[in-house]
């Protein structure tokens, strides 16, 4: 019963947001609103990201040796010269594998 409602939710999730990308008319949008729009992803993807990177389980600041600053400096400097999103993906998550395995 529990993942048949976890599978609902999924679906009806699912749809509800596929909706709004499916119907909506690119045409009908202004200027003003597709500008404002452009900056959506890169502000929401920072209020993903650097809470996982600053804040540790418990909620307070990590300090600042901790092994994930490490990793996201790398990933920072290889996605500026690269352009690469998987390119920054992997160095990070490796240059953190590395830290923590290794040191």
């Amino acid at each position: 019963m529990t993942w048949l409602s976890i599978t609902i939710a999924g679906i009806i999730t699912y749809f509800t947001r596929m909706t709004m990308i499916a119907l909506v008319d690119r045409d009908l949008l202004g200027e003003k609103v597709k500008a404002v729009l452009s900056y959506v992803p890169s502000a929401v993807f920072p209020a993903i990201i650097f809470p996982g990177i600053f804040i540790n389980d418990y909620g307070t600041f990590i300090e600042m040796n901790d092994p994930k600053i490490f990793g996201a400096i790398v990933a920072i400097l290889v996605g500026y010269f690269s352009r690469s999103v998987i390119a920054t993906i992997l160095s990070g998550l490796t240059s953190y594998w590395v830290i923590i395995f290794l040191l």
